[in-house]
């Protein structure tokens, strides 16, 4: 009898089983899309997210997949998950490299870094990266609206790695390394002439190299 009860259940259990493994139903593409923007217009990032990794990995040749792509970095960005805004941006200029919304994307991977710039007491990579990729703008789309937007934050950059210079500078000098500041003065002026700090830079490069005298 147990033999016959068993017998009748195994097929039972083979068939829930598989039953329990069908894939839920998919919202077609046009829906993701959709509910992707509403949710991103209303600030709502993760389940915009959400809804445009469903539709890029269900839908990948889908005409909405270009846009799903780019609103996922997007999302990223406005979280300030800087590291997979850039991957995701990175992504999508790897992916499609002659579309005509390239010009914003390298705008945004250079907003990106910018956002983490730190004070010049600080490690200033952000400032470096972020200066790369606004001057990779301008070389690449010079005419371009956001190349010209780029223009006001490549001053900044150029400010906060000129005054980090005059920093580093100024405590070798207080620390009696005149050499070592004598190297960080010469390098504003060598590569920061026009920032505004142009002038002490050479105040302190003429006291460095008086001080350097009077110790041979």
């Amino acid at each position: 009898m147990k033999r016959i009860f068993l017998t009748f259940l195994i097929p039972l259990f083979m068939i829930y089983g598989c039953a329990s493994l069908e894939p839920k139903e998919e919202k077609p593409a046009h829906e993701l899309a959709s509910d992707g923007m509403e949710e991103f217009k209303k600030e709502n990032y993760k389940k915009a997210i959400e809804s445009f990794e469903k539709l890029r990995d269900w839908y990948p040749f889908s005409k909405f997949a270009i846009l799903a792509e780019l609103k996922i970095a997007d999302s990223h960005y406005y979280l300030k998950e800087y590291e997979e805004a850039v991957f995701a941006y990175e992504e999508f200029e790897g992916l499609h490299p002659s579309n005509e919304v390239i010009p914003y994307v390298i705008y945004q991977i250079g907003l990106c870094y910018f956002e983490q710039i730190d004070t010049i007491d600080r490690d200033q990579t952000s400032s470096s990266k972020a200066l790369d990729i606004f001057k990779r703008l301008n070389q690449q789309f010079p005419e371009n609206e956001y190349a010209l937007k780029a223009g006001e934050y490549i001053n900044i950059c150029l400010k906060n790695l000129a005054e980090r210079e005059f920093y580093v500078g100024l405590f070798y000098y207080k620390s009696k390394h005149y050499k070592a500041a004598l190297h960080r003065f010469r390098k504003v002026i060598k590569n920061y002439p026009d920032i505004g700090i142009h002038q002490k830079a050479l105040e302190y490069i003429a006291l460095c190299e008086a001080l350097l005298k009077k110790q041979k």
